[in-house]
C-alpha cells in the first residue's frame, strides 16, 4: 500500500509575529542564492518514496523505499540496485509490514527499525544484515522508526536520539455525566535520549508542534471527534549534527539552539530571512489550497483491512486523532481521516499568522560535513524549486542552495554530495550531485 504522504504545514510555533522592520537588515545579511549543481548519477525509476538514504564508506548507498516497503542498496556508480530487505519475502530479514527508519550508527554501520515487529537490522558498512536486535523501547517504535517525523542519530555520547511518542489520548467522563471529553492535543514534544546498552532514558528538551483543535460530537448513533487544523502553524525542527549535537531550529524568531553532550544549550544568533507578510487575500488563498489538497489526499487514501479508511498521523503532524466506527461496527480512537470520516475542519482565515512561517516541520536535517539544512518557505521569482538555508555549528547563515523542482533531499553524503529524490509517472529514482 502506498502511504499518504501530505504536508500542510509550514514552520514554528508561538503566536507574535516577526517584526517587519528587521526584514530589511536581515535581507542585507543573507547570502545570494545559488542552483545546486547538476547531478552526476542517477539511478533508474525503480522506486516507489524514498524517505532516507545512508551512504556506505565504499560510496554505495541504502535506500529506505517507505511505499515499496524495501531496503535497496545502491552501488558506488548508480548502475545497479540490489534489494536487501523485501516485505514481501516472509524471512526474519524481511522489511516489515510498515514503514520503517534508516539511522545512521556507530562507525559506519547502520541501524534499520521496523516499528511492527518492534525489531532492528544492524547493517555493516558493506550493506549487509549482520544482526537482528529489539527497539530500545516498544511504545516509541513507531517514533523511532520513521523518517518523515524527524532524523533519529546518535548523540556525542552515543546516546540515540529521537522524538519521543505522545502520551495516549484516552477520554475521561466528568462525575455526573453521560458524555466525555478528549484531553487538548499537545503543542510540543519531547525531543529524547536513550542509551542502547542500559536502556536508560532522559529528555534533552522539548520543542513545537503543530497544535490540533479536537471537537467532539455526540449523537444517537456513537461519538465522533473532528478536527480543526491550522495550515500555517509556527513549529520549531531538530536533527542530530554529525558530531552528535542536537540542533532545534525554533519558527518563533528563526533561529538554532543547540545541545551538547553535557545538555548544556547555547543560541546561535537569528537567521536572516525576508519574512512574508499574508493579506486577508493570501490567508484565505491559504485555507483554500490546504481544503483543497486536504480533500484530494484523503479520496485517494486506501481503506485498511479492517474495512477503516485511514492516513497517516505524520501526515497532519503526527497528533491528528479521531474517533470512528469500525467495520465490526465498533467505534475505535485512531489516527483519522480517510472516506467516510467526518470532514477535518480548518481555522479561520483570520487566525492564521500575519507572517508566512520560516519552515514547515520536518524541514531540518543535517549533513555528513557538520551543517544543518533548513527548507524554507522562501521562493525565488521565475525559478521554482524548494530553497534551502545552510548553517554551521556556530548557528550562522552560510549559504543558501536552491534545489531542481520536482526534488527533494534525502540525504547526504562525506564532501559536500547531496541525494536527492526525483519522480514521474513510471516512478521514483535517486540522483548525486554535489553542493
Amino acid at each position: 500500500m502506498r502511504p499518504l504522504i501530505l504536508t500542510l504545514a509550514a514552520a514554528s510555533v508561538a503566536t507574535a509575529a516577526p517584526l517587519p522592520t528587521l526584514a530589511p537588515a536581515l535581507r542585507a545579511q543573507a547570502p545570494a542564492v545559488r542552483l545546486i549543481n547538476a547531478p552526476d548519477a542517477s539511478t533508474k525509476p525503480v522506486f516507489g518514496t524514498i524517505a532516507a538514504v545512508r551512504q556506505l564508506a565504499n560510496g554505495a548507498v541504502l535506500v529506505n523505499d517507505i511505499a515499496k516497503r524495501q531496503l535497496s542498496l545502491v552501488d558506488q556508480p548508480f548502475a545497479s540496485v540490489a534489494v536487501i530487505a523485501d516485505s514481501v519475502s516472509g524471512s526474519p530479514s524481511a522489511y516489515g509490514t510498515r514503514p520503517g527508519g534508516l539511522i545512521a550508527y556507530l562507525g559506519d554501520s547502520t541501524l534499520f527499525v521496523d516499528p511492527a515487529d518492534l525489531s532492528m537490522f544492524v547493517i555493516d558498512p558493506k550493506g549487509a544484515i549482520a544482526r537482528v536486535a529489539s527497539v530500545p523501547r516498544a511504545q516509541d517504535a513507531t517514533f523511532i522508526g520513521n523518517n518523515m517525523l524527524g532524523s533519529p542519530g546518535l548523540d556525542a555520547s552515543g546516546r540515540l536520539v529521537y522524538r519521543a511518542g505522545l502520551a495516549r489520548v484516552m477520554p475521561s467522563a466528568p462525575p455526573g455525566s453521560k458524555g466525555f471529553t478528549l484531553p487538548e492535543p499537545p503543542d510540543s514534544a519531547a525531543l529524547v535520549r536513550i542509551d542502547l546498552a542500559t536502556r536508560k532514558l532522559d529528555t534533552a528538551l522539548f520543542y513545537k508542534i503543530p497544535k490540533v483543535k479536537l471537537n467532539v460530537t455526540q449523537t444517537e448513533r456513537g461519538i465522533s471527534a473532528t478536527t480543526e487544523i491550522n495550515p500555517l502553524p509556527m513549529v520549531d525542527d531538530w536533527a542530530v549534527l554529525s558530531d552528535g549535537t542536537i540542533a532545534i531550529v525554533r519558527g518563533q524568531d528563526y533561529h538554532v539552539d543547540f545541545v551538547d553532550r553535557s545538555g548544556a544549550i547555547s543560541a546561535g544568533a537569528k537567521i536572516p530571512f525576508d519574512w512574508q507578510r499574508l493579506t486577508d487575500d493570501d490567508k484565505v488563498a491559504v485555507i483554500d489550497s490546504a481544503k483543497a489538497a486536504f480533500e484530494h489526499a484523503r479520496a485517494a487514501a486506501p481503506a485498511d483491512g479492517a474495512g477503516r479508511a485511514g492516513m497517516s498521523a505524520g501526515a497532519l503532524g503526527g497528533n491528528v486523532i479521531v474517533m470512528s466506527r469500525s467495520g465490526d461496527g465498533g467505534t475505535r480512537l485512531g489516527n483519522g481521516g480517510g472516506a467516510g470520516l467526518p470532514p477535518v475542519a480548518f481555522v479561520d482565515a483570520s487566525d492564521l499568522p500575519d507572517y508566512r512561517p520560516a519552515f514547515s516541520q520536518g524541514a531540518a536535517r543535517a549533513d555528513i560535513d557538520g551543517n544543518l539544512w533548513v527548507r524554507t518557505s522562501a521562493t525565488r521569482a521565475g525559478s521554482a524549486g524548494a530553497i534551502y538555508d545552510v548553517i554551521d555549528r556556530r548557528g550562522g547563515l552560510v549559504d543558501r542552495i536552491q534545489i531542481p523542482a520536482g526534488r527533494q533531499i534525502v540525504g547526504f553524503g562525506k564532501g559536500g554530495v547531496v541525494f536527492m529524490a526525483a519522480r514521474d509517472d513510471n516512478g521514483s529514482w535517486l540522483e548525486r550531485t554535489h553542493r
